[in-house]
């Protein structure tokens, strides 16, 4: 049996995809993430989210129940959906931070931003914003802490769903003999620095990246 090392732990249905292929697993978080208190300022309605934890973020810290005022941008359609759940109308989705940024940067140049981060943001999106004189405010909401564990044994692939992840699991393993199946352009580009073999999902998603390693085993077996 083909056994994958997941450096996130899944979630009950997601663990089902694996078992019914035959694809044996184990799971662990190679990051942790603390919250942090802020005021958030009244005087924006267009917000920018560039991860499901910034959205978190804004819900816990928030002191309005009804948010029909904001209009959000945000990465990857998990973003977008836990938004909706929680009645924030979203204007763009993209699937990555470079994109979201060239959106905003063609199409709304006037409109002052309110950007949730974390403390490991990449430089992308608020470098095309500041290029295009689009004015913004980051507002830092939470901290990815790594936590790294090292695996005395090998597995048929690892996976990963940020680069911090990668960042994480290297401290302590190799992954060069390793089979890395990743979740989007920028978490690939980090395991290249370690890793031989990638394969990215097609779609921002956990169950896409799932649905991948599936189909690569299928057609190795």
């Amino acid at each position: 049996m083909k056994t994958v090392l997941s450096t996130k732990i899944l979630t009950p249905s997601q663990k089902e995809l694996l078992l019914n292929s035959d694809i044996g697993f184990v799971e662990y978080n190679a990051l942790e993430f603390e919250f942090l208190d802020f005021e958030i300022p009244t005087d924006y309605s267009n917000l920018i989210f560039t991860s499901k934890n910034s959205v978190k973020a804004f819900l816990s810290n928030s002191n309005e129940s009804n948010f029909s005022k904001y209009k959000a941008y945000c990465v990857g359609d998990k973003t977008k959906f836990f938004l909706e759940e929680n009645g924030v109308k979203v204007i763009k989705t993209a699937k990555n931070a470079a994109e979201l940024g060239e959106f905003i940067a063609e199409n709304c140049r006037k409109d002052d931003f309110l950007f949730f981060t974390g403390n490991l943001r990449r430089d992308e999106l608020p470098a095309l914003l500041e290029k295009n004189n689009v004015r913004y405010k980051e507002l830092r909401t939470y901290k990815t802490h790594l936590k790294p564990k090292k695996f005395n044994r090998t597995f048929d692939a690892v996976l990963f769903f940020s680069p911090s992840g990668v960042h994480s699991y290297s401290q302590e393993n190799h992954i060069e003999q390793n089979l890395a199946f990743c979740i989007g352009a920028t978490t690939s580009a980090e395991a290249r620095k370690h890793a031989d073999q990638i394969i990215i999902a097609n779609k921002p998603t956990v169950e896409n990246v799932l649905v991948q390693v599936i189909k690569h085993f299928k057609h190795h077996d």
